[in-house]
């Protein structure tokens, strides 16, 4: 899936919000949709007033007639929200029409850590072309130096002569990647001996 141009729907547009003195902003978690529910559920929870966001890119679907764009989910069938987890609140996001489940164990929820959500959003916001890839516990991990993802961690691999950047979300076991120049990163952690990334 090639990034021809990037949108997300969310409710506060991911930006550090103004927290009043007492207010809680809440931890971000992630939501089991039904089949292509995503954007219904993530517009049901910005009308609810929760910090929804649904990663999106846009893709050119082909048909015998005709072309067009189309946005489809990063992550299918996940959408995020931020809230503070209390069982009123809870039972709200629940209760929005197609939700399914807030991931976790058990139950209790598990959050998505922040620099996660916020890897993901910076790199749609780049609009460099990414595409889904599978999830990797092995590789280097990196920092990048410079362009429009300085300072965003991630796995380092190599594909056929070229590096990749593969940014995951550990609780969906899903991961995106976009090619980068290897000079362009600085190795924070090696790859485990005997693998090369």
């Amino acid at each position: 899936m090639e990034a021809l141009s990037v949108t997300a729907y969310r409710a506060s547009h991911l930006q550090p919000q103004p927290v009043s003195e007492g207010a809680e902003l809440g931890l971000w978690y992630a939501l089991y949709t039904r089949s292509n529910f995503e954007k219904r559920v993530a517009a049901e929870l910005a009308a609810k007033q929760v910090d929804a966001y649904l990663p999106l890119v846009r893709e050119v679907h082909h048909w015998k007639d005709r072309q067009k764009q189309v946005e489809i989910p990063v992550f299918p069938g996940y959408v995020f929200a931020r809230f503070v987890d209390r069982p009123q609140t809870r039972l709200g996001v629940l209760r929005t029409s197609g939700a399914v489940r807030i991931l976790g164990s058990g139950n209790r929820i598990e959050p998505v850590p922040d620099p996660e959500i916020e890897a993901i959003r910076r790199l749609l916001q780049a609009q460099v072309p990414c595409f889904a890839h599978p999830f990797l516990k092995e590789g280097a991990w990196v920092r990048v130096r410079r362009g429009p993802l300085q300072d965003v961690e991630g796995l380092l691999i190599r594909v056929k002569n070229r590096t990749r950047l593969v940014l995951s979300v550990t609780l969906l076991s899903q991961s995106v990647a976009t090619e980068i120049d290897i000079t362009d990163v600085q190795v924070m952690r090696s790859a485990p001996s005997g693998r090369r990334a």
